[in-house]
């Protein structure tokens, strides 16, 4: 295996979005996919089997949440970069997701758009969230009192960015 090749692992519990990763992942040639998993167990066997530079990870997996599996992987392995790719969006996670070290978090529904930049990112060590997220996580922030906030991000439109 050619060691400039960024290594990825892709962990998702559902077939097709971890082919609709992978087929993403290709297009760069410089990331090489070294494994695929489709719950926590197994993510973190196949991350201390072959040592990933990034994960990319879902937040709702079986046996272990994506957040364990998280902390497991960065405790042995810290210069792992953890991406969660997921549709949950409470704020509450992604920033539990950041609290615990993970350097990005995508939605889902953003994943055509962010998932390549959002690796891109990761890999230079900045932290990337979805746009939406972002707005979400500031207005949380910066809020006076976190009950003016939703706790969850609406659906948004294309044209509502």
């Amino acid at each position: 295996m050619n060691k400039s090749l960024v290594r990825v692992l892709i962990v998702d519990d559902f077939p097709a979005w971890r082919s609709f990763v992978a087929l993403q992942v290709k297009h760069n040639k410089a990331w090489k996919i070294v494994g695929e998993a489709s719950d926590g167990v197994e993510a973190i066997q196949k991350a201390c089997e072959f040592r990933p530079e990034v994960v990319v990870l879902d937040i709702g997996l079986p046996g272990l949440t994506g957040l364990e599996v998280a902390q497991c992987i960065l405790r042995d392995l810290p210069a792992t970069r953890i991406l969660f790719l997921s549709e949950n969006r409470s704020c509450e996670v992604v920033q539990e997701s950041l609290r615990i070290g993970a350097s990005g978090y995508v939605l889902k529904s953003d994943s055509a758009k962010d998932l390549l930049p959002a690796m891109a990112a990761v890999l230079r060590g900045e932290i990337f969230l979805s746009t939406n997220l972002g707005i979400l996580v500031y207005r949380r922030a910066t809020a006076k009192s976190s009950s003016s906030v939703p706790h969850h991000l609406p659906e948004l439109s294309s044209g509502s960015k």
